[in-house]
């Protein structure tokens, strides 16, 4: 059981880290750092530079001081429900979706706690329409935790797990 919650930590650790890296590199190396900073990998995806003062979709924007701590607190508080949940859970599947979504919580809260606001910037298009606002890797991580928990919960039914099969009857 303990192995399995290691390995959930790992991934968390290992989401939170690739995402801070990919945020250094766009907005580093990459020189992506401001509105009129745009590189285009496809025909399809920009890399694009966006200050997200809100949560997801842009909702609840952070205008002032104490609603940007006051989104670092919300996001903390279910970031360490997340944390909870993930160490009481036994199935595998389910702790790597957890792991996914505190890895990509984690790495939007250091973001919000150091500049104020995440950094953005995967832009799926096609022509002018977007089918996601622009995004980053945290974000993704969280979107696709969310959704094995949400499919897992609807669609999978474990087996009971039980201290001993009855014997067959004769």
């Amino acid at each position: 059981m303990i192995a399995k919650r290691l390995a959930g930590l790992g991934l968390a650790a290992a989401i939170f880290l690739l995402d801070q890296y990919v945020k250094y590199l766009v907005t580093g190396p990459m020189g992506i750092y401001g509105p009129d900073k745009i590189k285009t990998l496809l025909p399809i995806f920009d890399l694009r530079f966006t200050q997200n003062f809100g949560v997801s979709l842009g909702l609840f924007t952070a205008g002032s001081p104490e609603a940007r701590w006051a989104l670092v607190f919300m996001t903390g508080a279910i970031a360490a429900f997340v944390l909870v949940w993930l160490l009481r859970e036994r199935r595998l599947p389910d702790i790597l979706a957890l792991a996914l979504v505190l890895g990509g919580a984690c790495g939007n809260i250091r973001d919000r706690y150091s500049y104020g606001y995440v950094i953005d910037y995967a832009d799926l298009h096609f022509g002018e329409w977007r089918p996601f606002l622009i995004f980053n890797l945290a974000d993704a991580a969280i979107t696709i935790g969310v959704l094995i928990i949400l499919a897992r919960s609807l669609l999978v039914r474990d087996k009971p797990e039980t201290a001993a099969d009855p014997a067959p009857e004769s």
